[in-house]
């Protein structure tokens, strides 16, 4: 077993080194935000008062809503990562790890965007009448050849596998942990209500997905943050301090506090950045695709206009929810004398709910938190329930949609039983195997993404108007040149 988990660790540390997949993610954003024009700062309150507000697009075709494809995919990223990872991120790689995440989702949101406006111009429907979309189509839609087809395969491969990483395995290591550290509730028994409420949810579909997120992902976010507000309100002489030390050590590393085993240890730059970047991808999910997926099945009457709304989940995930659970964190000063391992917990729980009870009291801050755990984990696993299928349909037709469901259930209780000490890694490990084919899609698209982009924004700015037709679907034809396909080549 313990040459199983150094052979996983040892991937998992290339697979998020600086010479693969992190800089491909930074390089990713920065060429799309540069092409975008920047469009995640410029266009963010229209997109927040179009998703927020608005919420549909009268007389549009689609399964859900544009708010329910919002909080569905914000159910699928505010899990465990934007509690339990950010602990692991700060314990592990110091303050300056925050930083590195607020950079992954800052340019994350533009990636976010493109994904989504390719996943809803590309979507089609499955020979259940459902709409479909995602990576596993678009990138074989608008990538036409052989690469665009090995792309579309690799993401649907390793993303019905993610599903049980990310969105399934660490939630319910959390969920359990959580619930038993708070109100000493057996694994077993967290285990089985979970499995039950999801498999309960499933029985219906994207339509049943969608409307149970809208009802209780707004609530579970607020009460989280309000919570979160408190503990910050009560330490609020150390937040300037907080602050400064995640611009601080972003740049330099964090030193060390102490010698004994319960101390920070101390982290470079490299580790910062590592486990910033990578808890940040794994809580805002921003460039792995998986949004896109149901982005696709949004009611919207151009892909500009969900693509935008899409965007706002990343900024509502890190720019917000993160940093209350980094702030937190760091302003409790809990950090420096907690040894945290790759699942977020030390000898005594998670990090984030140590922090919660050296202000609030063991009872009231560990029973919050463990019950923010619960709901933000359920939540995840649900939303990812439909990513993994969606990729799983992609691979084996229609007919493997019941059976995924099922197994996906059912492997709940599995996890529940099992320790956690590799599941991180592995989850890890998907996760960028997840992202890696989206991303260079991403940048061999980019130009398509602008120029549609561009054109829409010309005619309705502000996002106001519902009857500006899309353009044509296009392709591109990758050879050492980018060219033009002028024919048809999906249908919505």
């Amino acid at each position: 077993m313990e040459t199983f988990k150094n052979c996983v660790d040892n991937i998992d540390n290339f697979v998020w080194s600086i010479w693969f997949l992190i800089p491909l993610l930074f390089v990713t954003g920065l060429v799309l935000t540069f092409r975008l024009g920047g469009m995640q700062f410029t266009k963010l309150w229209p997109a927040l008062k179009l998703g927020l507000w608005r919420r549909k697009d009268p007389g549009a075709l689609g399964d859900i809503s544009q708010y329910q494809a919002l909080t569905t995919a914000l159910a699928a990223t505010v899990g465990v990562g934007n509690i339990v990872g950010v602990a692991t991120a700060i314990g592990v790689g110091g303050p300056g790890a925050l930083f590195w995440m607020w950079v992954t989702g800052l340019l994350g949101m533009a990636s976010k965007y493109s994904e989504a406006f390719l996943g809803s111009k590309y979507r089609e429907k499955d020979a259940r009448g459902e709409v479909v979309g995602g990576p596993q189509v678009y990138l074989q839609k608008a990538i036409v050849g052989p690469l665009g087809k090995t792309l579309a395969i690799s993401f649907a491969i390793f993303g019905a596998l993610a599903a049980f990483g990310i969105g399934n395995g660490t939630q319910v290591k959390a969920m359990v942990g959580n619930m038993n550290e708070a109100f000493s509730v057996p694994n077993w028994v967290t285990g089985l209500v979970v499995m039950i409420l999801v498999g309960l949810t499933l029985v219906g579909g994207i339509k049943a997905i969608g409307r149970v997120t809208a009802g209780f992902v707004p609530l579970m976010i607020l009460v989280y943050l309000i919570a979160g507000a408190v503990v910050l309100a009560l330490n609020v002489e150390a937040i300037p301090a907080a602050f400064g030390s995640v611009f601080a050590d972003a740049f330099t590393g964090t030193e060390g506090v102490g010698e004994t085993a319960g101390d920070f240890l101390g982290a470079t730059m490299g580790i910062a950045i590592q486990k910033g970047m990578a808890r940040g991808i794994f809580s805002n999910e921003s460039g792995m695709g998986s949004a896109a997926i149901v982005a696709a099945a949004a009611k919207t009457t151009h892909p500009v206009r969900q693509g935008l709304v899409s965007m706002t989940q990343t900024f509502i995930d890190t720019i917000v929810v993160v940093s209350f659970t980094g702030l937190v964190i760091l302003s409790t000063g809990v950090w420096k004398n907690t040894a945290v391992d790759d699942s977020g917990t030390r000898a005594d729980g998670d990090l984030t709910r140590v922090a919660f009870e050296t202000t609030l009291s063991s009872g009231i801050g560990g029973g919050i938190v463990a019950i923010c755990v619960v709901f933000f984990a359920l939540s995840t696993v649900i939303g990812w329930s439909y990513y993994g299928e969606r990729c799983a349909v992609r691979l084996f037709g229609i007919k493997a949609q019941m059976p995924y469901r099922v197994v996906f259930t059912l492997v709940i209780m599995v996890w529940a039983l099992l320790p956690a000490e590799t599941i991180w890694a592995i989850a890890d490990i998907l996760n960028g195997l997840m992202a890696l084919p989206n991303l260079i899609g991403l940048l061999i698209l980019s130009g398509l993404i602008a120029r549609e982009t561009k054109a829409y924004l010309a005619k309705d700015p502000d996002l106001t108007k519902s009857n500006v037709k899309p353009g044509r679907l296009e392709a591109i034809r990758f050879k050492v040149e980018w060219d033009a396909a002028p024919k048809q080549v999906s249908r919505r």
